[in-house]
């Protein structure tokens, strides 16, 4: 379970990953809230069901890049809710096996806060032992969500003046 802010118990950090060539801090910054959908690993499912809240903020990370790294800030805009990409054929992300009685996948919509004054890479972290706890610098770790402990949310935020 992600650590939570001081006053606020009931809210929580997170990381979530998006390949800019699919959807990106800029794409969010456009549409200002949109669903985070498409995701189809039990962890993260998991993850949105039982601790995301709406109200907790998220490390925008873009992956899969020439350079990955965190470039924004957004809020967790609703509680966790179906995929209907999950239903429809006509979706890459489809899942035939997904019962509507009973759905298997499920999103949260994200609300965009602002782009950081620079990108924070992925190399620039790993530099730090601050973050060598943080799950995004665990060898073999792929999950595309993931929580980030307050200690390493205010240290990342502090890395932004340079």
């Amino acid at each position: 379970m992600a650590a939570k802010q001081q006053g606020e118990a009931d809210l929580a950090y997170w990381l979530m990953k998006s390949e800019p060539s699919v959807f990106s801090i800029d794409d969010l910054k456009r549409v200002r809230v949109e669903p985070w959908d498409g995701v189809r690993n039990y962890q993260v499912r998991n993850l949105f069901r039982d601790e995301f809240r709406k109200g907790d903020q998220a490390f925008f990370y873009h992956s899969s890049c020439a350079e990955p790294g965190i470039v924004g800030i957004m809020r967790i805009a609703s509680e966790a809710r179906p995929d209907p990409t999950q239903f429809d054929p006509e979706s890459p992300y489809y899942d035939p096996r997904s019962d509507p009685e009973n759905p298997r996948w499920l999103l949260v919509d994200v609300r965009y806060q602002r782009k950081l004054k620079r990108v924070i890479t992925l190399q620039e972290l790993k530099r730090h032992p601050e973050l060598a706890d943080m799950p995004l610098l665990r060898r073999g770790n792929r999950l595309s969500v993931m929580p980030v402990t307050p200690a390493q949310w205010e240290f990342i935020l502090g890395l932004e003046k340079g």
